[in-house]
């Protein structure tokens, strides 16, 4: 694979992912970690991803209020933030993870709707400070200075004190026989606190995302209860999900 190749690929990684790891592009394009780390170390030097210890993250992780325009596949986001906002009424309880799509959703919020959230995410609690209405619980702990969320012991019993009536999970991949996981291990108990916290988990992903494995298991299947991504329900790419007893908007 050129050189060319090799980057186009790593930065859609880190695009559809936020985050990708050296070993893991290493073994997917049977290439050396050394070539790698000299990809990113480019990528890095034209702006265009952020390097870190073992791998890279994507540019919105950069800003705390990272500009709409700027998001990766920002109109199916947008899409996905509608439906989901379809699934929240006054007076509910909501737990939300981080990520672009929960911005969406967060910046889309109707101002009249009375709700308490609950989140880890600096950037979503931002968001969420400026609607009127909502009432806003921050879980605190120590700040993860790459995924912008709090993470923890604390943080993870301060979540399991809470019980809401719905989690908001922004996914990384999600698959059939592996179901939701993702790359990094302190975010993975956070994300796992929520949904043991919350009455019905509802799954927000790009269909990119979708029959994609990460390294790491949050949980199965038969621990979501909606699916939401940007294409209609009855795409086939989605009706392995909705056999495995999903529903999927």
């Amino acid at each position: 694979m050129l050189k060319r190749e090799r980057q186009a690929f790593i930065l859609h990684q880190v695009n559809i992912h936020n985050k990708v790891l050296s070993s893991g592009l290493s073994e997917e394009m049977k290439v050396s970690e050394d070539t790698i780390r000299r990809d990113l170390q480019e990528l890095s030097d034209e702006g265009k991803i952020i390097k870190v210890h073992g791998g890279a993250l994507s540019c919105s992780f950069s800003h705390v209020g990272y500009p709409s325009e700027k998001i990766y596949s920002h109109t199916h986001k947008k899409i996905i933030a509608t439906k989901a906002l379809s699934l929240i009424q006054d007076g509910m309880f909501i737990l939300t993870t981080g990520g672009t799509t929960i911005m969406e959703l967060a910046r889309i919020l109707p101002m009249q709707l009375k709700a308490t959230f609950v989140s880890c995410s600096i950037p979503a609690i931002l968001e969420y400070s400026n609607h009127p209405n909502i009432d806003v619980i921050v879980i605190g702990d120590k700040l993860s200075k790459n995924s912008k969320i709090t993470v923890g012991g604390d943080a993870i019993a301060a979540i399991r004190q809470i019980k809401a009536d719905i989690c908001l999970l922004g996914v990384n991949s999600i698959d059939i026989e592996h179901g939701v996981t993702d790359s990094d291990w302190e975010v993975v108990q956070i994300k796992k606190a929520m949904i043991e916290s919350a009455k019905k988990t509802v799954c927000l992903t790009i269909s990119e995302k979708v029959n994609t494995v990460q390294p790491l298991r949050i949980c199965g299947l038969h621990q979501i209860d909606i699916l939401a991504t940007e294409l209609p329900p009855e795409n086939p790419l989605l009706q392995p999900y909705v056999n495995a007893g999903i529903q999927v908007l």
